[in-house]
């Protein structure tokens, strides 16, 4: 199914559709040059999402529970200011991507962490956020 675009969000039914909606949302105005999807070292890919302040992101697999940090997340993290991310239907397990926005010589400009509610398939961008330094590039492998 392609992602159904009626109503007040966006649904879909696999990464393909979370991609192309990450690659849609383009924050920053930046388009997105990369979408990689978050895989557990288990192998599972359902997964809890904490928020901090909007920026900085876990997530913690929900079949073995590691927690892994979103780009360089773990170095700003405030468990204290931490919300754990909600579908608006209220269903709290999602599959996550994060999509990247290059700049001309392959460092990460900009990411965005797009989460697909496995309850109803409402797809989000949960979290997003600007990189302003260099070298950037080993971003693309902490998803």
């Amino acid at each position: 199914m392609a992602i159904e675009k009626s109503g007040e969000h966006w649904h879909g039914d696999d990464l393909d559709d979370l991609a192309a909606y990450v690659r849609e949302f383009q924050a920053g105005g930046y388009p997105v040059d990369t979408v990689v999807e978050c895989v557990c070292t288990c192998g599972a890919r359902t997964f809890r999402v904490n928020i901090d302040d909007g920026e900085n992101t876990q997530r913690r697999c929900r079949s073995c529970g590691t927690v892994t940090f979103i780009g360089d997340g773990a170095e700003h993290w405030d468990d204290a200011s931490a919300a754990e991310s909600a579908c608006p239907c209220g269903g709290d397990e999602f599959a996550a991507a994060v999509g990247f926005a290059l700049t001309a010589d392959g460092e990460v400009r900009w990411l965005s962490v797009g989460l697909r509610c496995l309850t109803d398939g409402t797809l989000g961008v949960y979290a997003d956020l600007k990189i302003d330094y260099s070298p950037s590039r080993h971003l693309l492998t902490q998803v």
